[in-house]
């Protein structure tokens, strides 16, 4: 099974919509293997973001990323980062596809709602980054056999 990273930012949990973000993924039939309420500092911000460092909107970022809470998740299922990236819907929010989180509840890129990985690899490192093994929890679904194949 893929696992990917999800992670509901400062404007999702602001404007509510934690739930709604689980309520797709579930729907969808992937399973939540780990998640955390956390208010991040400085120093995870610029961890998660080390790929933008030097970049004229990494200031930005550190400062929104820090300014709230977030919901950070690891999902599971198979090819669960591309169905998680369909179900958020394209990074600008105007070019999403209707249906798709972002399209039904976002205007502008910098407050998109949520940040998913955007490839196992990347979502293996972010998982890492955010949580501890023995954060992650292995278990079973009944419906899954309805699920998956």
């Amino acid at each position: 099974m893929e696992r990917t990273f999800v992670l509901v930012k400062p404007d999702g949990v602001q404007r509510g919509l934690m739930g709604e973000v689980i309520s797709r993924l579930e729907r969808r039939g992937l399973k939540m293997i780990a998640a955390k309420f956390v208010a991040v500092n400085r120093e995870l911000a610029e961890k998660h973001y080390a790929i933008h460092l030097g970049k004229p909107f990494y200031a930005g970022l550190i400062a929104y990323i820090t300014s709230s809470p977030v919901l950070a998740m690891v999902w599971e299922g198979p090819d669960a980062v591309a169905a998680v990236r369909q179900t958020m819907g394209a990074t600008r929010p105007t070019e999403a596809t209707p249906g798709t989180l972002r399209h039904d509840f976002a205007l502008q890129v910098g407050r998109n709602l949520t940040h998913a990985s955007d490839s196992p690899e990347n979502g293996e490192i972010e998982i890492e980054l955010w949580f501890e093994d023995n954060e992650l929890v292995s278990w079973s679904r009944e419906t899954d056999r309805w699920i998956l194949e």
